[in-house]
């Protein structure tokens, strides 16, 4: 990996480790937050290598539209659908409902840089 790319990944995380319990964010909405508004993909590709970090809630971040669109970087079948159901989130068909009552975005939520 890039250092470059590296320390993205690294903001990502540090992002991502921020959404609230009960809470999900998008790709895009972590993208915009750290400069890249189109930088979405960057961001999935870094979610992708979250499961391994501890205190990364990757189960949290979604597409914009509220699909599971990472869920098959989850062990087990359903495990992404699972943890959100957890902490009270409905999913239907692989999206979030009621994504603007459930959406944290950290653009207006965090305060300063990382």
């Amino acid at each position: 990996m890039k250092p470059e790319n590296q320390n993205f990944f690294q903001k990502v995380y540090a992002v991502a480790s921020q959404i609230p319990y009960g809470k999900v964010t998008s790709y895009g909405a972590i993208a915009k937050y750290l400069g890249t508004t189109r930088g979405a993909r960057m961001v999935g590709w870094a979610m992708r290598g979250a499961g391994a970090i501890e205190n990364v809630p990757a189960h949290r971040v979604v597409n914009r539209k509220g699909l599971l669109t990472g869920k098959h970087h989850f062990d087990g079948t359903n495990l992404m659908q699972q943890l959100l159901e957890n902490e009270g989130i409905v999913v239907v068909d692989n999206q979030i409902q009621d994504l603007d009552k459930h959406f944290w975005d950290p653009f207006t939520e965090l305060e300063g840089d990382l």
